[in-house]
Order: structure tokens, then C-alpha cells, then sequence
């Protein structure tokens, strides 16, 4: 690609051409236009799960586009009936029945907001509005999501237009003034208070990721947070939200998250995983009793142009019958106890707060000062820098993250078809890039 047509990407431009430009992609890598081959340890944006470069995803997609273009998404094709009968034959819980597809994973929340509204007030509950959420949460970029999220860089300058929603507390307990390491649940049992300060009957539902996302970066909550949260819930008629637009789909191990902790949640949020990055496609699963107000309304939930695309969903059941037949959940697994394993040496690192994660959504929380947690000045941006030295000098693509008091983590998520050598060299080089930048 020459000079200027480099300039012409992304919307954002410093004038200058993009770091890095990827001309091909296969396995667990990244191949750029002049011969380098990138280890993908972060599946992208935490997205791919099969790998990359699969002839027979792009097979399935041509042959889909041939057959049905486009069609409003209220109609039923072969691709969007035969995708909702594998979700529920073999990957939700029994509980979760309805599915609601959309384009990703922003509107994919966004569309969950709604439902959760549109539940209470066909319910005749329309004083039920506010959607609870946490501190230190990523959950999209619609206002609604950015409304709902506790993502304060993303933000920042859009708040006149953000509904005010209450938060909770992260469940960190790193940091947490009343667990000091070890988590005391007083994070879920704010609920109460916070419902109590709000009114319950001004409540629709609670949101949070199960296991954090990047944003303070794969926080795991101990056993019993998220029964907490479902028990409240359900005592005060609040519908129990879990975006699992990262999480889903295998990459903690387990088909969902939430599987973890033993809860079905009211609405449950689909996205990254579903396509594995191979189609825009996201979905929001219901249970029953969430949709039964609004079909007795004689109401509808209100689709995106696109959303449920026979293409992408056609791309969307092939990627979860390859996850089926090579066992990649528990392959997962199975790869993320080896990379946290790995990844459990840069514990004795003095820039290096925290490693923690679940299955294959692992996190590295940089921190100037080890004794106090005290992050690097944020003109340092450290983050830019491990980022960049794992690019240009090792090879690796590793996540940026960080929120709020952690504002400075590096995120890894490789595909679930990674090997072991390649999760030593991904190890390897973030360590050499931690120490690289922090010089």
C-alpha cells in the first residue's frame, strides 16, 4: 500500500500511516504487507476463538450471500432458524429461550436496555426505568451503553448526554478499602442501598460483566458475588443482566461465564464469540417470563436494519459447530490454566500489580510502585508503550485496558487453538516489553 492511500485510515489520523497493516490472517496470526507474521495474543479485540483464516467460514459466507442477501429480520430464513436451534439445543441454559440478534456487541446491550424497559412497562411498571451498573465497566459505545457503563475515558465530554443511571462498585478487590485482598461481598451488598436511596420502583435491571472485561481487566469475582446479586434481585422484581459480550461463548472456559457461579440471569448479552470475528453479529438471550409481557401487549422489539444478517448468521452457526467438533471450550480451559501458569512469574515483576484471569481472558495490571499500587503518571502511557514494543520488537499484539484506578493493564486472549509454544513466546515477550517500557 503506497504512502498516501496509508493516510487514508483510520478516521482518527495524525497524518501519519497506521503502525502496523495487516494484508492476510491465519491460525494465530497477523501477516502485514511486508512479510512480518504478528502472534495474535489478544484474538484481536478479545474476538477470535477458532483462529483465523478458516476457508471454511469464507465458503459458508459466499454460499449464504448467494442464497439469501437480504431480507427484514422479522422474516424467518434457513440460516436464522437453524442458528436460534443450535443456541438452544447446546449452548444456553434451558432457562434462556428467546434470542434476539443484532449486529454486535454495543447494540446488542443497547437492545437488552430496551427489552428490560419495554418488559416493565407492558408489565405496567413504567416507573422501572434506570438500569443499575458498575464502576470500572465497559458495556458499549451507544449512549445508552456508555450511559449504563462506568468506562470514564470513554465518557468523558459525552456526559449531558448520558442518562444518570446509579453504579455500583467494581468488585476488586485489589484495591477495595473494606475487602483488602480478599473479597468481604460488601461490593454486592451496596445493592440494598442503592435501591433503597433509588426506590425499587424506579428500578428495570442491574448490568455487569461476570467476569471484568479490559476495562480494569479480567476481574474475577469470588463465588459467591454473583448469587448475591440474583438473590437481591429477584427479591426486589429487578431483571438481572450479564453482558458476556467478551466472556461468552467459551472464553473463560465454560460456554458462559456466569456457568462459574451458578446463576441464570434474566436477559443474558452475546457478541465477540459468536462469530469468532468472522461476521458482525451480536444477540441478546431472554427468558420466558422476560418476553411474555410484551407479546401479551401485542408489542415488538424493534430490530436493527441489519441485525440477524442470513450471512452472518449462517457464519455464526458454522463458527459454533467448529467449536463443537474440535472441543474448544474445553480446549480453553485447558490453554488458559497453561497461561495463567505461565504468566504467574511476572508476579515477582516491580512494575506488575496483579495477574489474574479465568480460562483464555488473562490480564497484567502495570503499576509503578508495588508496595503502594501507585499507577505510572498517565503522560507516561505506559500502556502505549508495552503495546508497541511488543509490535515493533517481539512480534505480539497484546490488548490495551485500564480504567478508573487501574488505568494501565495489558490483556491477553488468543484463540482457543493456540499452542503451548506460542503462549511461551507470548509470555516472553510481554515480559521483555513490560521491562522495555518501563525503562
Amino acid at each position: 500500500m503506497d504512502a498516501d492511500r496509508a493516510r487514508l485510515y483510520p478516521f482518527v489520523s495524525k497524518g501519519e500511516p497506521p503502525l502496523v497493516q495487516i494484508s492476510r490472517t491465519e491460525g494465530c496470526y497477523l501477516y502485514t504487507a511486508d512479510g512480518r507474521a504478528i502472534l495474535d495474543a489478544a484474538g484481536g479485540a478479545i474476538v477470535c476463538n477458532i483462529g483465523h483464516g478458516r476457508r471454511e467460514i469464507a465458503e459458508i459466507a459466499a454460499r449464504a450471500l448467494a442464497e439469501v442477501d437480504y431480507v427484514v429480520p422479522p422474516f424467518a430464513t434457513p440460516s436464522r432458524v437453524d442458528l436460534v436451534a443450535r443456541l438452544r439445543e447446546r449452548w444456553l441454559p434451558n432457562e434462556l429461550t428467546r434470542v434476539f440478534f443484532t449486529n454486535g456487541g454495543s447494540d446488542a446491550v443497547d437492545a437488552a436496555i430496551r427489552i428490560a424497559r419495554q418488559h416493565h412497562v407492558c408489565a405496567g411498571r413504567s416507573g422501572r426505568w434506570k438500569v443499575i451498573g458498575r464502576e470500572l465497566s465497559y458495556h458499549g459505545t451507544t449512549l445508552a451503553t456508555l450511559a449504563v457503563g462506568g468506562h470514564e475515558k470513554r465518557r468523558r465530554g459525552l456526559e449531558p448526554l448520558l442518562a444518570p443511571h446509579p453504579k455500583l462498585p467494581a468488585c476488586y478487590p485489589l484495591r477495595c478499602a473494606e475487602c483488602r485482598g480478599a473479597c468481604s461481598l460488601h461490593c454486592a451488598d451496596t445493592l440494598e442501598g442503592v435501591i433503597a436511596r433509588e426506590g425499587a420502583d424506579t428500578i428495570a435491571a442491574v448490568i455487569a460483566e461476570p467476569i471484568g472485561g479490559s476495562t480494569a481487566g479480567a476481574l474475577v469475582p469470588p463465588d459467591g458475588y454473583w448469587p448475591r446479586l440474583a438473590e437481591i434481585c429477584r427479591r426486589h422484581g429487578i431483571l438481572l443482566i450479564a453482558d458476556e459480550v467478551m466472556t461468552g461463548f467459551g472464553r473463560t472456559g465454560r460456554r458462559f461465564a456466569i456457568e462459574h457461579f451458578g446463576v441464570v440471569p434474566d436477559l443474558l448479552i452475546g457478541g465477540k464469540g459468536l462469530a469468532g470475528g468472522y461476521a458482525p453479529i451480536g444477540a441478546v438471550f431472554a427468558r420466558e417470563a422476560v418476553v411474555a409481557p410484551i407479546a401479551d401487549a401485542h408489542e415488538e422489539v424493534m430490530f436493527y436494519t441489519t441485525s440477524a444478517h442470513p450471512a452472518a448468521c449462517a457464519v455464526a452457526d458454522t463458527v459454533l459447530d467448529v467449536m463443537e467438533r474440535e472441543g474448544l471450550v474445553e480446549r480453553a480451559a485447558k490453554m488458559g490454566e497453561l497461561l495463567a501458569a505461565k504468566l504467574a512469574r511476572l508476579r515477582a515483576h516491580p512494575n506488575v500489580g496483579d495477574v489474574r484471569g479465568r480460562g483464555l481472558l488473562q490480564a497484567v495490571e502495570l503499576v509503578r510502585d508495588k508496595a503502594s499500587l501507585e499507577p505510572f503518571p498517565a503522560e507516561k502511557k505506559i500502556v502505549g508503550r508495552v503495546i508497541v514494543a511488543g509490535l515493533v520488537r517481539h512480534d505480539v499484539f497484546f490488548y490495551p485496558g485500564g480504567g478508573g484506578p487501574a488505568p494501565d493493564v495489558i490483556c491477553l486472549g488468543p484463540p482457543f487453538t493456540v499452542r503451548e509454544d506460542e503462549l511461551d513466546r507470548m509470555v516472553d515477550a510481554l515480559e521483555a516489553s513490560i521491562a522495555e517500557a518501563a525503562r
